[in-house]
């Protein structure tokens, strides 16, 4: 019985989770599959270093092209994350005839088309499950799962590092620095968390997410960004006490064919599934004309859950490979891209203003809202012990992201309004 053969691209905490699932569910495998499954070649970049998995020394290389160009690899799996180098190594290996399994949020985000493309050219197949919410199967579940609905929105905690730190600072009191330096120190934070608090990691993520959900095809640049590090304890204090619970979310919508999708600190109802989402967990929310409201929770990054659909993702590959079926999916997008404009894209809003503690302020206020037809749902205004001014809270009912802007831009020309200290989304 001919073996399908695997090149691995990366030894890292994933790549070594996948090799502990190949070697230790051979038997699975084989019987899912009717062959068994083995790791050719594994790309390092030092052989000599010690390893919590026993690997044998002639199957180590640090050259990626030994493997790529072996013509007794079926299928390249890349865990080595790195976006240009990495986009050539799976283009050749593609031009190959070669099947690819990648875990590379970056590269699909930003070249998923063009590989894409490549794969149905040499009629390879290209999957990238652990792309996204690690072993939550959310790619799966969007491209079969659901294809046969319309979905109208994917929201979700796509990012464990902010959820991590926004939870610590919900449930503690702490400061957001704090938090930080904590998550760091855990290892759940980068020594540079750029990525992850000022929203990059899940914008990328919500353009695979929007894409397939949508089939049409989103490119980062269409997505509206703004992170978790202008948050505050007070801000996160307001939402406890008016029922709502902070999180970063990825939220993709589609209406009359046109769509938006943002990543930003949203205030969720405290009775949305996603709101009780804490920790390093990732969850996302999909509605869709048919089925209604579906949540997908679990692990969204860490060793063997990601590992987990890498392995998933290669047992597609391979069952395709005995059935000789490789290359048939059609590309994910068909439909033409149609953005929504800042008039379109509607939301409740938070606001927390600082303001004059005087008569009248807060007549002016809403007159603000009402010129630009903003209608509000509540208004609270209370002095405030540590500041001169006096705090206004205000939760606006479904208002358009343009007339929200003008609102803001009129609070400028306000000598009462002293300072505009916080504006959230608000869902559920």
């Amino acid at each position: 019985m001919k073996p399908i053969k695997v090149g691995l691209l990366g030894l890292g905490t994933v790549g070594t989770g996948v090799v502990r699932i190949v070697e230790g569910h051979q038997e699975d495998l084989l019987n899912q599959v009717g062959a068994p499954i083995e790791i050719e070649k594994v790309l390092v970049q030092n052989k000599n270093k010690q390893r919590s998995i026993n690997i044998a020394p002639g199957k180590l290389t640090d050259d990626p092209w030994e493997i790529i160009r072996d013509p007794e690899i079926d299928i390249i799996i890349e865990v080595m994350g790195g976006i240009e180098q990495t986009k050539e190594y799976i283009l050749e290996a593609l031009s190959l005839g070669k099947h690819v399994v990648t875990a590379n949020k970056d590269l699909m985000a930003l070249y998923g088309p063009e590989i894409l493309a490549r794969a149905q050219e040499k009629q390879c197949d290209v999957m990238y499950e652990a792309s996204v919410a690690g072993g939550i199967p959310i790619i799966r579940t969007l491209l079969d799962g659901l294809s046969s609905d319309r979905i109208t929105k994917v929201m979700g905690i796509v990012n464990g590092t902010t959820n991590y730190i926004l939870t610590k600072m919900s449930q503690e009191g702490a400061a957001y620095a704090d938090v930080l330096k904590e998550a760091q120190e855990l290892g759940y934070a980068e020594a540079d968390p750029t990525s992850d608090v000022e929203g990059l990691d899940a914008a990328r993520k919500m353009t695979i997410l929007a894409t397939l959900g949508f089939r049409s095809n989103v490119s980062l640049d269409d997505v509206d960004v703004q992170g978790i590090s202008s948050v505050s304890r007070e801000d996160i204090a307001y939402a406890k006490r008016l029922g709502y619970e902070m999180k970063l979310l990825g939220i993709a919508e589609r209406q009359d064919e046109y769509i938006s999708v943002s990543v930003q600190p949203t205030m969720v109802r405290h009775t949305h599934p996603i709101a009780s989402v804490n920790g390093v967990f990732n969850a996302v929310y999909v509605h869709g004309e048919a089925v209604g409201e579906t949540m997908f929770y679990g692990a969204g990054a860490g060793e063997l859950p990601t590992a987990t659909s890498v392995v998933a993702d290669l047992l597609a590959i391979s069952k395709n490979l005995k059935l000789g079926v490789n290359g048939k999916n059609q590309l994910p997008t068909y439909r033409e891209k149609k953005l929504k404009t800042d008039e379109q894209i509607a939301s409740k809003y938070f606001l927390l203003l600082h303001v004059d503690d005087k008569a009248g302020v807060l007549a002016r206020i809403t007159q603000a809202f009402a010129e630009f037809e903003v209608s509000l749902e509540s208004v609270v205004q209370q002095p405030n012990p540590t500041l001169p001014e006096a705090e206004i809270v205000i939760i606006t009912h479904d208002a358009s992201k343009a007339a929200m802007q003008k609102v803001l831009k009129a609070f400028q020309s306000m000598e009462v309004v002293k300072s505009v200290k916080s504006v959230y989304r608000v869902e559920g």
